[in-house]
């Protein structure tokens, strides 16, 4: 992998829902956290609260809506936070971001480092576009110095549909329980009708062996899931057929389209 100088190798900002703060104190919550918990509550505190958030949550929404209304087809890539440069699945992440862009795709992360950085800094260095969708936590992240086009997100729902909304596939590469919720929701907008058609792509073997023999030894074999739901992502080590998996599909939506028209 070519490296290339950080932009800004001084900058260091603080996320604070849509902000974005150089230094400042650490915050004791989040916002996600505020509304969800309702310890500490009393009376009808809620009342004079929870209205008003609603507010906030709208403004994620439409301030989402109106960045990446304008974004060309585009792919999301999950993965770990906490596997930086140096690490091979950030070589990989790097070259996912590179083949996407080649293949003419946007490129959307969730805008922290490690595994989200990656494919920015593929997609960036390669051109293309490279979109961050940060989120507010108790331990400041930030934006990588990669990202071309970010958000800065409050609530996981209002980023988690950001997502979606503008994707039309999906890769993961390794990753902990942030990774995991990403990839389940995916697989079970897939498997509802929610998102039709949509690819999904498992980088790394290794890694997604032992649960995707659990998906087909439990949930399949018990009934859990449907025949045909074991195949909704294809497993690959390389890049090239992961892209290639990609282009595929949507050449066979888009020829089934026309098709019907």
């Amino acid at each position: 992998m070519a490296p290339i100088m950080n932009p800004r190798p001084d900058r260091d900002r603080k996320l604070r829902g849509p902000i974005a703060l150089r230094g400042g104190s650490e915050q004791p919550t989040t916002h996600d956290q505020r509304l969800l918990e309702s310890l500490g509550h009393s009376g009808t505190d809620w009342k004079h609260e929870d209205p008003w958030r609603v507010m906030r949550i709208q403004s994620e929404f439409v301030a989402g809506f109106d960045a990446l209304s304008d974004l060309p087809k585009a792919v999301t890539v999950f993965g770990s936070a906490r596997l930086g440069e140096g690490t091979p699945e950030y070589e990989q992440a790097y070259e996912v971001g590179r083949a996407l862009t080649e293949a003419g795709y946007a490129v959307i992360t969730g805008g922290g480092p490690g595994l989200m950085e990656g494919p920015n800094r593929g997609a960036h260095n390669a051109g293309g576009m490279s979109v961050g969708l940060g989120i507010e936590l108790p331990f400041e992240q930030g934006l990588n110095d990669w990202v071309d086009l970010g958000l800065n997100f409050r609530y996981f729902f209002a980023r988690k549909t950001m997502f979606l909304k503008y994707s039309q596939a999906f890769i993961s590469l390794p990753g902990g329980f942030g990774t995991m919720d990403e990839v389940f929701e995916v697989l079970c907008m897939v498997q509802t009708g929610k998102v039709t058609n949509f690819p999904i792509v498992l980088m790394g073997t290794e890694f997604w062996s032992g649960l995707v023999d659990w998906i087909k030894n439990q949930q399949l074999a018990r009934g859990l899931i449907s025949p045909g739901d074991e195949d909704l992502f294809l497993v690959t080590d390389s890049v090239e057929e992961a892209v290639a998996h990609i282009v595929e599909a949507h050449k066979i939506m888009t020829d089934q389209r026309l098709k019907d028209e």
